[in-house]
């Protein structure tokens, strides 16, 4: 009898469908894995603004967690907007309590139009229960600087960072360029054990559709250790996903703001 890989997403609710959960299946099922989720909130947002946000009371997160673990189990957890510190505990020990493996961590802060995601006492609780846990932690620069307490901004500050952020105990670090300037986005990978640090690069594609993307990203990079890939190979594989989600969906007007990257860009007929 076959099995399915299996992807978890531990993550927030997003009505419009182009980031949150509804972004990690998709890339889950596009990147040929079985996708579960565990809802931490509900947000009524689209592509230009967040306007509510409906927290799920900690304790049923957790039973959501339990209620896949005790019953299919996973081979990669995703984790995304965790919005409170008693979020963060919850999870955190259900990770332990289920010694979940290959876990990827987007330690979401801000949402795309600039709505806060993450309480601010909630960002202590990241750092010490949540990011030791982590297989890899995939912070963008704002995010880099809100965890650091520093500006990260310029490429020659992500190699500091990645290392300084690696000491808040995850195994590895990708630290993502997209908010550099310039015609190539460079994402710093850092490998804890044995003090590598890797640059994948990759030809920025201009476009709003941009809703989304570092949700798809830590989840293609979820899906590909859940499918047995080894890191680097896993973070190279996401980072092409990406490109190529992104530039198909350049072609398309979902809404009028930030609309979403193209999933199955390369499942669906061509239109």
């Amino acid at each position: 009898m076959k099995t399915y890989f299996r992807a978890l997403t531990i993550a927030g609710s997003d009505s419009s469908g182009g980031a949150g959960i509804q972004a990690d299946l998709k890339t889950f099922s596009a990147l040929g894995c079985f996708g579960m989720s565990a809802i931490t909130a509900l947000t009524a947002q689209n592509t230009r603004v967040v306007t509510g946000i409906f927290p799920a009371p900690p304790e049923f997160i957790g039973q959501q967690i339990d209620a896949v673990m005790e019953d299919i189990g996973v081979d990669a957890v995703k984790i995304g907007m965790l919005h409170s510190p008693a979020v963060i505990e919850i999870v955190a020990q259900k990770l332990t309590d289920w010694k979940c493996p290959n876990i990827v961590v987007d330690p979401v802060m801000i949402s795309k139009s600039g709505d806060k995601l993450l309480q601010d006492d909630a960002v202590q609780a990241l750092k010490e229960c949540l990011l030791p846990l982590a297989t890899l932690i995939t912070p963008n620069l704002p995010e880099a600087s809100v965890l650091l307490g520093r500006p990260v901004e310029k490429k020659e500050d992500m190699d500091r960072a990645a290392r300084d952020l690696a000491d808040f105990g995850s195994a590895n670090v990708l630290v993502k360029g997209g908010h550099l300037m310039g015609d190539d986005s460079c994402d710093l990978l850092y490998q804890n054990k044995n003090k590598t640090m890797t640059e994948f690069f990759g030809k920025r594609i201009h476009t709003p559709n941009t809703h989304g993307t570092g949700c798809t990203l830590s989840s293609a990079i979820a899906a590909n250790l859940a499918r047995g890939i080894e890191l680097e190979m896993a973070v190279k594989n996401a980072k092409a996903y990406i490109i190529g989600a992104l530039s198909a969906g350049a072609a398309y007007q979902t809404g009028r703001g930030h609309g979403p990257v193209h999933h199955f860009y390369d499942l669906w007929p061509q239109q």
